[in-house]
């Protein structure tokens, strides 16, 4: 059995002893600095290892020694700390959760809403029920007074997703996945960012693991998992000297389990696309689509790690072979529906396409050859992925979209 156990050190509190459980073989490590992440670490111990104080600070002056220099230099050249200035006024917030009989999850979600520090002064929390077969959802959301919620009979995350922008009269709609715990200092993190970047359309944060109980989620966190790093990062424009595929390759903005959007914005550009995230026949893309057509419509994307949660990666292998599918067929559907839709761009997704697949045939030939952290078999499924999502997935899933709106008598829910 592979288990790692999760930890965290803030370099503004002494540095303590860390002794892993009987069963643990090495630890996920956040390195903080006053609140804020600067690094992560995993590293592979004898299981039941003690790890002392002395190991412990050699480890961080290894691995976040310049990310610290780095922060701590921030820090100091501005001339008031960002928590110390007085906007005008506050942004209004939703926060959107869209969910299906997952309500063990969905509970642990809302509590963890409630202990922000701080806490938004004008906000909201709305539940999406997505084509529920039961009432166990609206059972738990009603169990907590401040929480709205909602119905979605069309089944799909992006009907849901649609149907909280709909709902909505705040500035900007916060979606965060149900399996998601947020760190107490998210809402901290999320106004900094709508602070420093004024015109802002989409913000998206760190996302760390919760747990890593087993080879499944050590494996997936391995590879990445949903990290895009401790740096702040502003994209802006349809066009970066240093990337040849941006903003094409849209997997770089971040992951739509942590993402805040402006709602005039998101209106602007019409919501989300409906024949993406449709569940099983296609359960992604829809997060890579919202972050494209941002920056192509001339909104700035933003990544603050500070605003951060913590995600239940998926626990048995089955599963996250499931997940690399999707992957690669939610991304390969999203390429073929932005070459007909933006076809001022078809050029640079079709270099997208071929660069995906060396990269993908690389990573078989490697697993298949060294012994490395991801099994073989996952490579190939999001190979295979990409595959069925190339050859038509995109214009099979708009079929499917109408026969479901044509069963319960709806049009889109597009705003």
């Amino acid at each position: 059995m592979v288990k790692y156990a999760t930890r965290q050190i803030d370099l503004a509190d002494s540095i303590t002893d860390i002794q892993l459980d009987a069963e643990q073989s090495g630890i996920a490590l956040t390195i903080r600095n006053g609140g804020r992440p600067i690094a992560f670490h995993l590293e592979a111990t004898s299981p039941g290892a003690a790890l002392d104080s002395h190991y412990l600070k050699a480890l961080v002056a290894k691995k976040a020694g310049r990310e610290l220099i780095a922060d701590t230099l921030r820090r100091e050249i501005r001339l008031r700390p960002i928590e110390e200035e007085a906007p005008s006024e506050e942004p209004s917030l939703t926060i959107a959760i869209c969910t299906r009989h997952r309500s063990k999850l969905l509970k642990r979600c809302l509590r963890s809403i409630a202990d922000l520090s701080p806490l938004p002064k004008d906000f909201e929390v709305v539940v999406v029920d997505n084509a529920p077969q039961n009432d166990e959802t609206e059972h738990v959301t009603r169990t907590f007074d401040t929480v709205r919620y909602v119905r979605e009979p069309l089944a799909g995350l992006d009907f849901a997703r649609n149907r909280a922008l709909a709902v909505s009269q705040k500035d900007y709609i916060a979606y965060v996945d149900d399996d998601t715990r947020l760190d107490p200092l998210w809402w901290k993190g999320l106004r900094e960012a709508i602070q420093e970047n004024p015109g802002v359309g989409a913000i998206t944060g760190l996302v760390l693991p919760l747990v890593l109980d087993s080879e499944a989620q050590v494996l997936f966190e391995q590879r990445g998992g949903f990290r895009r790093g401790c740096e702040k990062l502003i994209y802006n424009g349809s066009n970066n000297p240093f990337n040849e595929l941006y903003p094409c390759g849209a997997g770089i903005f971040g992951a739509g389990a942590n993402m805040t959007l402006k709602r005039d914005c998101l209106l602007q550009i019409g919501g989300f696309d409906e024949a993406l995230d449709t569940g099983a026949p296609l359960p992604g893309g829809g997060d890579l689509d919202i972050f494209y057509r941002m920056i192509r419509a001339g909104y700035p994307l933003a990544y603050e790690p500070l605003y951060l949660l913590y995600h239940e990666h998926r626990s048995d292998l089955r599963g996250l072979r499931r997940q690399y599918y999707t992957w690669g067929l939610g991304f390969m559907a999203f390429i073929k529906k932005s070459i007909a839709a933006d076809p001022v761009m078809k050029d640079r997704f079709r270099t997208l396409v071929y660069w995906w697949i060396r990269y993908a045939l690389k990573n078989i030939l490697k697993d298949s050859i060294v012994k490395r952290s991801l099994p073989l078999s996952m490579s190939l499924a999001e190979f295979w992925g990409g595959i069925v999502g190339y050859c038509g997935e995109y214009s099979r899933s708009q079929k499917r979209v109408q026969k479901i709106r044509a069963a319960q008598g709806s049009v889109s829910t597009n705003p």
